[in-house]
């Protein structure tokens, strides 16, 4: 089991795509394994015969541990450590497969989610989907995932009509998990997935340690709203979504605030020269964070463009390591729920991170009268070892008045 992303402790087999006698070629997919972020494709390191697998389907392993011997067909493996190794996953796989046989009882009513085993089969990966070069180019312009689009041209391939009839909604909220009950049952033990372990791990890694503060401020969203609304009619490129706008001026102000764009690293603070935004998504298991590298440079459209692709690939879990880590400053958005305001747990090494309520009609004083205006509420959480009061205050500020005039992200 090799350590397919950099916070990797183990790893659940979903899916072998090869069988005991099958011919494997180095480079080959054996496996889709469930990580602590998402699904990854093992591969084979080497060339020869699928001899053993140790790991069934639904098992977990750590990693380092067994998984499948690679040799020639007429390569003596040794009865010793055959017996050895088969015993060692025999283990491993006596405790998880009393652990799936429980959660197949508790869930089995409920529909699949996306990294569950019995989906995967039917979901290739977008480095084997095939396509034409026009296809990936409007798939990417897009922001559209080409595993998720079926094709209708020759052996499957997805041609240009494929990805112009496909429809991409990234910003839609993921549906709460489905827990059935087992019936005459108290209660339901369900095993914790990667993803899960993994957030449980980070809160009280961010919690404990991390000191927070918050800070609250309310924007009003009219001129955001119309500038939205002047852009979408335009209907060239993608969708803008208020999300879209919020990630661009926090890119813009954190440039302008160096002191928020930092990570806390125990004996000194690395301030970072470029914004690598992470964006909180809702994915049926949890939340992860994929990242907008260098957004500061990059446009509206882009922004909109990358965010709705890395939210598609977050939630069928198909993010690479890259696509995830090394983000420098986060937002989270929770206004799709209609949560006026929340707080947000930062994501150490990160030193802040703004949660984004709803954007609500209010009364609201305005030039000495009383009118009802769009407003939403920003809160920021602030680690106190890096940023201080006057400095995040600094910052929110900014970021307010880019909201209230968004044309300065022309400027």
């Amino acid at each position: 089991m090799e350590a397919l992303s950099p916070t990797m402790e183990e790893g659940k087999v979903l899916t072998w795509h090869k069988a005991e006698g099958d011919a494997v070629a180095e480079g080959d997919i054996l496996a889709e394994v469930e990580t602590d972020k998402a699904v990854m494709e093992l591969q084979a390191r080497g060339a020869g015969v699928l001899r053993k697998i140790l790991a069934q389907e639904g098992a977990t392993v750590e990693v380092g541990s067994l998984v499948a011997v690679i040799a020639a067909p007429d390569e003596d493996l040794g009865e010793e450590e055959g017996q050895d190794d088969s015993g060692r996953a025999a283990e491993r796989q006596d405790d998880s497969g009393r652990a799936a046989e429980r959660q197949k009882m508790a869930t089995e009513p409920a529909a699949p989610s996306a990294p569950s085993a019995p989906s995967a089969p039917s979901a290739p990966s977008a480095a084997r989907t095939k396509s034409s070069p026009l296809a990936r180019r409007l798939a990417a312009e897009r922001g559209i995932d080409l595993a998720s689009v079926r094709g209708t041209g020759p052996g499957g391939r997805i041609i240009k009509r494929d990805v112009e009839g496909a429809e991409l909604v990234a910003e839609a909220p993921m549906p709460a998990p489905i827990v059935a009950g087992v019936p005459g049952a108290d209660f339901n033990d369900v095993p914790l997935s990667q993803i899960r372990k993994t957030i449980a791990k980070r809160l009280v890694q961010s919690l404990g340690p991390v000191p927070h503060f918050f800070l609250t401020t309310e924007v009003d969203m009219e001129r955001a709203a119309d500038t939205r609304a002047a852009l979408n009619a335009l209907e060239q490129g993608p969708r803008i979504s208020y999300n879209d706008i919020i990630m661009k001026v926090v890119a813009i102000a954190l440039r302008q605030h160096p002191a928020c764009n930092a990570w806390w690293q125990d004996d000194h603070v690395r301030y970072f020269e470029r914004v690598h935004l992470g964006m909180a998504v809702a994915v049926e298991d949890g939340l992860i964070t994929p990242v907008i590298r260098d957004a500061h440079l990059k446009s509206l459209r882009e922004i909109a463009q990358e965010s709705k692709a890395l939210a598609d690939r977050a939630r069928d879990r198909k993010l690479t390591p890259e696509e995830y880590t090394g983000a420098t400053f986060s937002v989270s958005n929770l206004g799709m729920f209609n949560i006026d305001q929340f707080t947000a747990v930062i994501n150490p090494p990160e030193a802040g991170i703004i949660a984004v309520g709803t954007i609500a009609e209010k009364p609201v004083a305005w030039d000495g009268e009383v009118v009802v205006r769009k407003r939403m509420r920003l809160t920021m959480s602030c680690d106190h070892r890096v940023i201080d009061g006057a400095t995040g205050a600094a910052f929110l500020q900014t970021v307010n008045q880019m909201l209230e005039n968004p044309l300065v992200m022309v400027w």
